[in-house]
């Protein structure tokens, strides 16, 4: 099996000089002062983890912008899986955040006590502009109603938005989510100790707990007792249909086994000698799952193992607290690594994008699942160019997602910028860049961005695909008036949680 130190091409994208994040307003944006109409306020209520959340909380800016109302500074859900009752302010710094959007939205903390009849609805799953002018904007012109607050807001709005709405989400997301000073003190000390380690270090977001892969229908040969114990957990979910293991797998919906993600590293040409830094939570399986990733890279590392219990003591009873750790740790990585397409993986993959290009591989488990059935029938250098090639498309290099496709916070791509005279110069190869390129040249040069391309792709109605993409076990579709709540405890009711918010952070 190939080893030793890596070259220096797997450690940064060499196309990646040619682009850099832009996501300012252009003179077209309508700033909060003249958009925003007095009385109309949204409260959020969001849903999931900590990256489920904060796809809601980008989201929910915008939202208030296209429905001309003050946004209150939204709910973190307390009571889902996580069991995390930290509030906004406890893991984003919230003065922040309302004054670099200052001149976006206008933002308060707390709903005004003047205010009377508050509305309690929920956004249909990936509402468009459209769908919230129609079906959201319309309950503020009710008699007495100031107020409309949004539950379970988790991609609650359309990834196709005008290039001036799509900047608006990255500058939420980039620049005014940012956590709090002693999170963000504890995760530079994280990256720090990563990097006396080692000059480069990789970073695995490695989701293979118990209930994923319950959640995943897959089978990974554990016998009668794996599928008894991940049936047991199935069944807390009567939503929940069961599975074609094999099916799953061939589909390239089953994650990586720790194993398969050390496997693909190593063909890739990292060597024995690299410093892992693995985020995740209890491995099923334990310790025996983990020792064959351990094997193919000693050097393995978590929070838990570079910090001491006294140093996490205020943040480990927290799950979102110590997942920004691990935000911030996979962030700072030179590579980052996911076995998932998970909330985590997504919002980190675009952040990448956008703070540099900086490699982020995914697996491309559809091709791979063959490859790995097949691997004891190869010698290894046909495995490694195998994985090679299959891989092709899912190192986080510019241009390898086609615009338009894929999920926004994944793919910001009307957020990032391209220096077309830089990119001439530098003979650019990758496999898109061609035909993006073409479309996207102007005669003055230098720095361009693929904005009016973005728009270009759009369409002027996009149907409203949202029942069809995200399917919900409840009636949440329609507005339903609740009495007057100053302070509405909108999680005190335990419910059916809804699946993807469970698993997929």
């Amino acid at each position: 099996m190939g080893g030793g130190s890596l070259g220096c091409e797997l450690w940064a994208s060499k196309e990646s000089k040619f682009f850099s994040g832009c996501s300012n307003a252009s003179d077209k944006f309508v700033a909060a002062e003249l958009n925003t109409q007095p009385n109309r306020y949204l409260l959020i209520a969001t849903s999931g983890g900590l990256n489920q959340q904060r796809t809601g909380i980008t989201d929910a800016v915008v939202a208030a912008y296209i429905l001309n109302a003050t946004l209150v500074i939204p709910k973190l859900d307390q009571t889902s899986f996580w069991k995390d009752t930290s509030n906004f302010s406890e893991i984003f710094d919230v003065d922040w955040f309302m004054t670099y959007l200052s001149k976006d939205v206008k933002i308060i903390k707390q709903l005004p006590e003047r205010v009377g009849k508050v509305i309690t609805t929920r956004a249909p799953r990936k509402c468009t502009p459209n769908c919230y002018e129609t079906r959201i904007s319309p309950i503020f012109n009710k008699k007495h109603v100031q107020a409309v607050q949004l539950t379970k807001f988790d991609y609650r709005l359309s990834n196709r938005l005008n290039t001036e709405l799509q900047k608006l989400r990255c500058r939420v997301n980039y620049h005014a989510l940012k956590f709090t000073d002693p999170i963000l003190e504890m995760g530079r000390k994280l990256v720090e100790r990563m990097r006396m380690k080692s000059k480069h270090f990789v970073s695995l977001h490695l989701r293979f707990e118990s209930d994923m892969l319950a959640f995943s229908g897959c089978y990974y040969g554990g016998g009668e007792r794996e599928m008894e114990e991940l049936g047991a957990i199935r069944k807390r979910w009567k939503t929940l249909h069961n599975k074609n293991p094999d099916k799953e797998k061939r589909q390239g919906r089953c994650p990586l086994t720790p194993e398969e993600v050390g496997l693909m590293l190593r063909a890739l040409g990292f060597g024995n000698d690299v410093h892992i830094y693995v985020a995740s939570g209890e491995i099923y399986g334990g310790e025996e799952t983990l020792a064959p990733l351990r094997a193919l890279f000693p050097n393995f590392h978590s929070k838990e193992t570079i910090a001491s219990k006294e140093e996490l003591a205020a943040l480990s009873s927290y799950s979102s607290r110590m997942a920004a750790l691990d935000f911030i740790v996979c962030d700072e990585s030179d590579v980052f690594v996911t076995n998932n397409n998970g909330n985590m993986a997504r919002m980190l993959a675009g952040r990448r994008r956008y703070f540099g290009h900086k490699p982020t591989i995914r697996p491309n488990a559809k091709k791979l699942y063959k490859l790995f059935l097949n691997r004891d029938n190869m010698t290894w250098e046909e495995f490694a160019s195998q994985v090679q090639r299959f891989q092709i498309g899912f190192m986080g290099e510019p241009n390898e997602v086609k615009p338009g496709s894929g999920e926004f916070h994944e793919n910001p791509l009307p957020c990032i910028c391209e220096n077309s005279e830089a990119s001439a110069k530098g003979n650019m190869s990758s496999q898109n860049s061609v035909a993006v390129s073409n479309r996207n040249t102007k005669d003055d040069g230098t720095r361009r961005d693929i904005n009016e391309l973005m728009d270009e792709l759009l369409s002027e109605g996009e149907p409203n695909l949202s029942e069809l993409l995200y399917v919900e076990d409840d009636n949440g579709l329609g507005v339903r008036a609740l009495p007057n709540i100053k302070d509405p405890g909108l999680f005190s009711t335990q419910v059916q949680p809804e699946l993807e918010e469970m698993y997929l952070d």
